[in-house]
């Protein structure tokens, strides 16, 4: 034969169990209780009435006439059994001072001696006890019959012990009866309750909760994405380590309301829609993330758990990628115009006119060169000039001209490294592209761009370090200043949108600029159209406050702007 071992109930049936016992001994407690402390008051209570029978015998006119008769038993067996009647007592039995009886309910039993003590009575005194008699065991009181000071009688009232014993077993009875309801409805109670809890707990045990538990902890900090849980009342109810990073909160934040949490007015407003989100972009001060949202429903609206991913990097590599897509369309745009202008150079040999071709070829190349001189002489620092050349050619395709400004002055390796070149790639290419967009199709379509370096004008600096100020203004219609602070906000446009939607350039670049401690503005340029201007501080440190608010005044216009 074959035994089996039984394994861990679930902690709902061993909640169910500790419970029904639990309930099973405080009703047998209460019940044994109960049936002593009843049994002791209903011997108090048959002590109380038979003094007070024998007491009311004792003291009746009647009785006392009877016992000076030389007949008492003729008058007094009666009366007595009248008053046990009445009195609801097993027996009275009146008797003279030497203890023989003049009444009992045995009517063989009188003339009798009584059989207890009596020694008390004849003193004058009232007792009661507890005493074998002929009627069997039984509460009795009893007391003297006087006359003045002379006793001459007693009379001895009882209550046998199994009358007692049957009234406190009647009352047991109804007890016992609420009890097992009491257990019956407890149990069915606390069935429910763990039928409930069971649904839960998915009628797991305390040691499988217990791993889980271990299991949930260890995926959740292992994982690198940000994880957030929210319930039905939009507060924070979990949070990874993750999710902590990515947010930038910090301090146990867990029941706080999203509102509460200080993000961004758009990624706050996506947190607490009620509808799911599926990969959108959301900036925080210092990156960019993919947020989805899920509601979590069962009958009712119970949280959201929302997920979060970094693509601050990836962000950058596209725009890099869209810098280079511009650069290659720039060089295939100019092999395009260098071949024609060697096919024009060509045909003039070819009809003799070697001076003309050679005149025309020298031509084209001063211009390229005057071009690349001006702005190399400008801008001297690497990247910077690799980007406004290829930006330039890229005007010239869309029929905009990209200047210069003489003002501009920034020589090579004069940028700390706190400030990378990525960084000056997302704020002035972003810029550009936004004039060149906006300057398009105006008269002398334009687009002028300055960046120099010169002491701070902050009067709260705390330090002397010098800036680098980068500017860009176009001949476009310029910025309504209704629109002076949204039109830094990702998704805000005023353009259609294209494949890759609109409403994040302007969005990098005040990220860019807050994630050194810089400034950005918008005014109305000198020939109308926009003006940008960004201040970045040229510090030899790395640090960088997050959250800095960059500052934002504007003046005029309705242009278009991302």
């Amino acid at each position: 034969m074959r035994f089996s071992v039984p394994g861990p109930r679930s902690l709902a049936g061993q909640l169910f169990a500790m419970q029904a016992v639990l309930i099973a001994v405080v009703v047998a407690g209460y019940a044994l209780f109960t049936y002593i402390s009843d049994r002791s008051q209903a011997e108090e209570a048959a002590r109380r009435q038979a003094r007070a029978v024998a007491r009311s015998v004792a003291d009746s006119p009647s009785v006392l006439e009877a016992a000076r008769t030389s007949d008492p038993t003729a008058e007094l067996q009666p009366y007595a059994l009248k008053v046990m009647r009445d009195t609801e007592v097993d027996f009275i039995t009146i008797m003279n001072p030497r203890g023989i009886r003049w009444t009992h309910p045995d009517p063989d039993q009188i003339g009798q001696p009584f059989r207890g003590h009596t020694a008390k009575a004849l003193k004058g005194e009232t007792f009661d006890e507890t005493y074998t008699g002929t009627l069997g065991p039984s509460v009795r009181a009893v007391t003297p019959i006087q006359d003045g000071k002379e006793i001459v009688g007693l009379v001895s009232a009882g209550i046998r012990v199994e009358e007692i014993t049957q009234r406190v077993q009647d009352q047991l009875t109804a007890l016992l009866g609420v009890a097992a309801g009491a257990l019956v409805l407890g149990a069915v109670g606390t069935y429910v309750i763990n039928a409930r809890l069971r649904r839960h707990t998915h009628g797991m045990n305390a040691a499988q909760l217990s791993r889980m538990h271990d299991y949930h902890q260890a995926a959740l900090h292992a994982v690198r994405e940000g994880l957030l849980m929210l319930d039905g009342q939009y507060r924070v109810a979990l949070i990874n380590d993750g999710g902590r990073e990515l947010l930038g909160v910090a301090g146990d934040v867990v029941g706080r309301s999203v509102a509460e949490l200080g993000l961004p007015a758009p990624l706050t407003g996506a947190l607490l829609a009620s509808e799911p989100r599926v990969d959108e972009v959301h900036l925080t001060a210092s990156r960019v993330l993919v947020i989805n949202t899920s509601p979590v429903s069962g009958g009712e609206r119970r949280g959201t758990v929302v997920t979060l991913r970094d693509v601050t990097e990836l962000q950058s590599l596209m725009g890099e990628l869209d810098s280079e897509r511009g650069f290659t369309q720039a060089l295939r745009s100019q092999a395009h115009e260098a071949a024609n202008r060697l096919h024009t150079v060509v045909s003039l040999i070819e009809l003799g006119r070697a001076e003309e071709a050679v005149e025309f070829a020298t031509a084209e190349l001063e211009l390229a060169q005057a071009l690349t001189d001006q702005v190399v002489a400008a801008v001297s620092e690497p990247v910077l000039a690799a980007l406004l050349l290829g930006k330039t050619a890229q005007a010239n395709e869309r029929g905009v001209e990209l200047m210069v400004s003489e003002d501009s002055s920034l020589d090579d390796g004069l940028l700390p490294e706190s400030l990378p070149s990525r960084d000056l790639v997302t704020i002035l290419g972003n810029l550009i592209d936004n004039a060149v967009d906006a300057a398009q199709g105006s008269v002398r379509a334009r687009v002028t761009v300055a960046a120099y370096t010169q002491e701070t004008e902050d009067p709260e600096a705390l330090d002397d370090a010098p800036e680098l100020v980068l500017r860009v203004s176009d001949t476009g219609p310029g910025v309504d200043p209704e629109h002076a602070e949204a039109v830094f906000q990702r998704g805000f446009s005023t353009k259609p949108a294209g494949p890759g939607g609109r409403g994040l350039g302007l969005a990098l670049v005040r990220q860019a600029v807050q994630r050194h401690e810089g400034t950005l503005s918008v005014s109305e340029a000198d020939g109308g159209g926009a003006q940008f201007e960004v201040r970045l501080p040229l510090r030899e440190s790395g640090a960088v406050a997050e959250g800095v608010t960059s500052r934002t005044s504007v003046s005029r216009g309705a242009g278009g702007y991302a």
